[in-house]
């Protein structure tokens, strides 16, 4: 896209962390801004602060793992604004452990926000960006998406996901001759409150693992990678990025480039036969 003045943007998670700082930069270069977050108070919260800059924006409460949520989403935005330019399926959650042990709860959870949510996402807006024939679409994976850190199975499991259906997108976008656009944004550490997002979780009536182990994976989740988190990477400077990559349309967005030797080295063991090597995040 050569200019986002004037058009439209929807940002799902966009009550928090990455998801308000793109729709803070969006409305920033003169996007009309619609944000979905599960979270009512802190969309409320996030719509208030960006129509007391002069922005025009709405907030859409919106559970991105259920699909008629999304539809909702999408047609509060054409019905408000007309049609949607750029959609940011940004939405995540996440737990931790080990992968055998993580019940079956956190794991229909994480895939309904991290992966199904995207996939409603695409199947909920993609008519009308390509009926328009202009628009681009940015998917929220990690890191974690090119590379497969221990006791993150269930996360890296939807960001991996993430990251090949961005790229079966982008050559089906081709195939199909449009200007339609789309990225994955892959980031490191970012000072958000992703380790917090057990607060969303829904309430299981029955884990089928011993609660002592859930509440260790939580636990595990929230305090050892909530001080790395807190020493992120300012949202607004991914948000920065997200913006530049929409205008040239370019495909990875890598908001750490200092971690690339992790995905060179899983690439070369893959292509030349040898075991997985142990992708330990960065601890700084």
């Amino acid at each position: 896209m050569e200019t986002v003045q004037g058009k439209v943007a929807v940002v799902t998670g966009g009550a928090s962390g990455i998801g308000r700082a793109m729709a803070t930069r969006f409305a920033a270069e003169g996007m009309k801004v619609v944000l979905a977050d599960i979270e009512k108070s802190a969309l409320d919260d996030a719509v208030a602060a960006l129509t007391a800059s002069g922005a025009e924006a709405i907030g859409v409460p919106t559970d991105v793992a259920d699909a008629g949520s999304v539809e909702a989403l999408r047609d509060a935005a054409v019905a408000h604004f007309g049609t949607v330019h750029v959609l940011c399926n940004n939405a995540g959650v996440g737990t931790g452990g080990l992968s055998w042990e993580q019940s079956i709860e956190d794991w229909n959870w994480v895939l309904g926000v991290n992966l199904w949510g995207v996939i409603h996402g695409i199947r909920a807006f993609m008519p009308v960006l390509l009926e328009q024939g202009e628009g681009h679409v940015v998917n929220t994976a990690s890191m974690a998406g090119l590379c497969s850190p221990p006791m993150m199975g269930i996360y890296n499991v939807t960001k991996h996901s993430v990251v090949t259906l961005s790229e079966t997108m982008f050559g089906e976008l081709a195939m199909v001759g449009t200007d339609v656009g789309v990225s994955v944004l892959c980031p490191g550490w970012v000072n958000t409150r992703i380790h917090e997002a057990g607060r969303n979780r829904p309430v299981a009536e029955d884990d089928d693992v011993d609660p002592a182990v859930a509440t260790e994976a939580q636990a595990m989740f929230r305090d050892t990678l909530g001080g790395l988190i807190a020493n992120g990477l300012a949202p607004a400077d991914v948000a920065d990025l997200v913006l530049d990559a929409v205008l040239a349309k370019r495909f990875y967005i890598l908001t750490h480039p200092e971690w690339k030797p992790m995905i060179t080295n899983r690439v070369d063991a893959i292509v030349n036969g040898h075991d997985p090597t142990m992708a330990f995040l960065p601890m700084d």
